[in-house]
């Protein structure tokens, strides 16, 4: 089940990157970004990433949007980001069936009101939703109508219709409710047929929701902080999960490792970033 035992202080961001075949994952914490046996630490804190073209990633970190170089290590800064806010960082982030890509921040110290979520489509920043603790659980329907995300102390993932840009229509809908659960909504990604798999931190669980917010399984990983899913493998069958051993004492190896298991499910093609 263990994907990679490197320990994670906080594990997050996975990405299948569809033209490598390669996972790259994230320690926030540790301003480190992996992938299977090599590592690449940057100055600031970051966070996720969405792939650009087969040699570049677009990557969110606590001011700066970059195109980084894989092969070269390279990062070349495209715009600021929440540059101005010294206890801020970047957090959950993913990229849209039309070629945006979403970036939720946070306060360092998980502050009400401290986070938001911003859109980076073609050149042009804009932050679409504001006032935010711990901006998560971003991501996309399959047929690019519907995006999903989580401010996590609310315990409720939102649901959102978007216009033919990609862009939020209307107002914020209810679409899963852990209210009254032991359950935190973390990082999640949204399969072929809608389903939406969300990572709950402190449960040490995957849970999956069908297109319509009811639960259908939950997947059982032996880290207590998994913290996002993503799919990949030849056949996009393969979930990969994140954890984190933030705030666990004496965390043993399953705590901070990265994991992947075969499902029966089929996961969407990661969506390109247009820069």
């Amino acid at each position: 089940m263990i994907f990679d035992a490197t320990p994670c202080t906080l594990g997050e961001g996975p990405l299948w990157h569809p033209e490598r075949d390669q996972l790259f994952w994230f320690d926030i914490l540790s301003r480190r970004m992996h992938t299977k046996g090599q590592h690449w630490d940057f100055p600031g804190h970051v966070s996720a990433a969405g792939w650009v073209d087969y040699e570049t990633l677009l990557v969110a970190s606590d001011i700066a949007l970059s195109r980084f170089d894989i092969a070269s290590g390279d990062t070349v800064k495209i715009m600021d980001l929440e540059h101005d806010l010294a206890g801020n960082r970047s957090n959950d982030c993913r990229a849209d069936p039309q070629g945006g890509f979403w970036i939720g921040t946070m306060g360092l110290g998980a502050e009400a009101g401290h986070g938001s979520i911003w859109r980076y489509y073609r050149g042009a920043l804009r932050k679409i939703y504001a006032d935010l603790a711990i901006s998560n659980s971003i991501c996309f329907a399959p047929d690019g109508k519907t995006a999903y995300f989580t401010d996590t102390p609310t315990k409720q993932i939102m649901r959102v219709a978007l216009d033919a840009a990609g862009w939020p229509s209307g107002t914020p809908q209810v679409h899963i409710d852990l209210t009254g659960t032991d359950y935190n909504p973390d990082g999640s990604v949204v399969d072929a047929a809608g389903n939406l798999f969300n990572a709950q931190w402190g449960a040490g669980r995957v849970a999956a929701y069908d297109p319509h917010g009811q639960f259908i399984e939950a997947f059982a990983f032996p880290a207590h902080h998994t913290s996002c899913p993503t799919f990949g493998g030849a056949d996009l069958s393969t979930l990969y999960v994140t954890s984190a051993r933030q705030g666990i004492d004496a965390p043993d190896e399953a705590q901070g490792a990265t994991y992947a298991i075969k499902t029966s499910y089929t996961g969407q093609r990661e969506h390109r970033v247009i820069l």
